[in-house]
């Protein structure tokens, strides 16, 4: 049994870290308010329910912006940092070092406001993706890579914590949760590598107008590079809640310690060597390595699979320690709507959006049938299934439990908090197939050209888009109904006073059905396998960012007021 995942003591957050924590989760919640309205416009205009997506001049590239970096990156970094700081402290039993802390926290909220004054002014419309010939102004790059180096400042802090735990524990692995945070922001310091490179050498000079011309191929390689990659460093922490929290939370046990370990582990190898298949449509890439990223892509799922089979196993011997007796029926003998354990259902609504999400990114990643959806509605709807799915509800729940523990005051509205994660789900397994579905009618991913295919007086009347468009809308009016509730929670629990003592946390973690790994197994050490993802990262991506490198400058006139502009080659 791994004695250090199921120790049940509190650990007392020094009070600058809890201010600090509590500044990383309710920011990005704040924000969010934004970003799931304009996520909200964007599906009425889609729907034809309103005309124009803009609100107070804020026009429709604009609040896909705001949509999709807050949602995509601004909430999923805060979050990452703020519960990986939860877990080190916890699962080490030691205090994180206050010049790390506040060198981290202040970095990420002063990119944050950076940023967001060029996208508030329309200044930086080029959506969460932001490569080019799309161009922002340099604010908004600028305030991306403090947000980016004040993560890696955590990580950086988290590093002595780590070497002191081991030198005092040299007969026991790390932590299940621990090696699941770690590894989830070693992936992110890998992949965020290139971007940096993007960033400070190519689309800062090219925004100031220090240069005419930027290798637009090369700087979307180095930005998918990342952008895959990115995909994972999202869904690792809510594996870290999966594995341990959600399985307790379910009164269930680890089916398998060795499993959970090596689903960690094959995410470092494997998450980032993958990138170009976003770019299966783009020339100047031999076909060999395209092929070669989508068979590595496929390889990607293969944690996931494991961890369905491990949840599902370890969840069954929960309902089988209920009482049930037959094939299925322990599904019906779990915690569905217990009010007192509602990371229980924040959890299960995940799980069950994301079989879906992760059986429709086998598409995506096949090369032919890529060719089918690419650029049309079945990649949001996708996208929206993946991520809104174990990766929201996860950061829901969970920023919202620790909150409570921080502030010491308790969750109130539980029968409202409990019901949110399923009307979420509800209303994405309406938005999502109507997306997709409709992007395999041909429906445009992205249209800011008025929306003259459901006009029946138009030429491009598109009968068949209509009922996608609407299942769109009705979907999408679900979910923030649910975020509205969600709200009401936060609010209610804001007011609520406190009733046991600021900043004690409890990150519960279950007990193993089988015995703990020892420390001589490959499992417990991290370097052979960081050895492997580099050999495959550089396998994988040599030859591409060299046939990247070759591809004609292409040169961009500097017009600052022009967020779109006209790419001509040079000759």
């Amino acid at each position: 049994m791994d004695t250090i995942a199921v120790k049940r003591e509190e650990f007392q957050v020094a009070p600058l870290s809890r201010a600090l924590m509590i500044v990383e989760i309710v920011l990005p919640i704040v924000l969010l308010v934004l970003g799931i309205y304009h996520g909200f416009m964007q599906a009425l205009y889609r729907a034809g329910v309103i005309q124009s997506s803009s609100f107070l001049g804020i026009g429709y590239y604009q609040g896909l912006t705001l949509h999709g970096v807050i949602n995509a990156v601004v909430l999923t970094t805060f979050f990452g940092v703020a519960f990986g700081n939860a877990v080190m402290q916890y699962y080490l039993r030691q205090p994180l070092i206050p010049g790390f802390h506040v060198a981290s926290t202040g970095l990420m909220v002063m990119g944050t406001l950076i940023a967001a004054v060029p996208m508030l002014l329309g200044l930086a419309d080029v959506l969460y993706t932001f490569y080019p010939p799309l161009r922002a102004h340099p604010a908004f790059y600028i305030g991306a890579a403090l947000l980016v180096v004040g993560s890696w400042i955590a990580l950086a802090g988290w590093l002595p914590l780590l070497r002191r735990w081991q030198k005092e524990n040299p007969t026991q692995p790390l932590p299940l949760a621990v090696l699941g945070m770690l590894t989830a922001f070693l992936i992110w310091f890998l992949c965020t590598i290139p971007l940096a490179i993007e960033v400070l050498f190519m689309l800062i000079p090219w925004s100031l107008g220090w240069v005419e011309a930027i290798n637009i191929p090369l700087a979307r390689t180095l930005f998918w590079f990342f952008g895959h990659p990115l995909v994972y460093f999202w869904l690792l922490p809510a594996y870290v809640f999966y594995y341990t929290w959600f399985i307790k939370e379910a009164g269930g046990k680890l089916y398998s310690p060795y499993a959970a370990r090596l689903v960690f582990l094959l995410f470092l190898v494997l998450s980032i060597p993958v990138g170009l298949h976003h770019q299966y449509t783009e020339p100047g890439f031999d076909r060999f390595w395209k092929g070669v990223h989508a068979l590595l892509t496929f390889g990607v799922a293969i944690p996931s699979f494991m961890t369905a089979f491990t949840i599902a196993a370890s969840l069954e011997y929960a309902g089988v320690k209920r009482g049930a007796k037959g094939l299925f029926d322990w599904m019906a003998y779990l915690p569905w709507m217990d009010a007192n354990r509602p990371l229980f259902a924040y959890g299960i609504a995940g799980l069950l959006i994301f079989v879906f999400g992760g059986l429709t990114g086998i598409v995506n990643a096949s090369y032919n049938l890529n060719q089918t959806i690419h650029n049309t509605g079945f990649i949001s709807g996708h996208f929206h299934m993946t991520v809104g799915g174990p990766v929201f509800l996860a950061i829901l729940g969970l920023s919202l439990e620790l909150f409570s523990q921080l502030t010491g005051k308790p969750i109130r509205l539980r029968g409202i908090n409990v019901a949110v994660p399923y009307l979420w789900m509800l209303g994405l397994f309406i938005f999502s197939p109507a997306m997709m579905y409709g992007g395999l009618l041909g429906q445009p991913r992205r249209t800011n050209m008025g929306l003259s295919y459901l006009d029946p007086d138009s030429p491009h009347f598109r009968a068949d888009w209509i009922p996608t468009s609407y299942l769109t809308g009705i979907g999408a009016a679900v979910m923030t109904v649910a975020f509205i509730l969600y709200i009401a929670v936060w609010i209610a629990t804001l007011s609520a006073p406190a009733t046991k003592p600021a900043g004690q946390l409890v990150l519960h973690a279950p007990e193993n059905l089988h015995p703990e790994i020892s420390t001589q197994s490959i499992l417990a050490r991290l370097r052979p396998w960081l050895v492997v993802a580099f050999v495959l990262i550089l396998i994988s991506y040599w030859v591409p960012l060299r046939q990247a490198l070759q591809t004609p400058q292409n040169a961009v006139p500097y017009t600052p007021d022009n967020p779109v502009p006209v790419v001509q080659a040079r000759k």
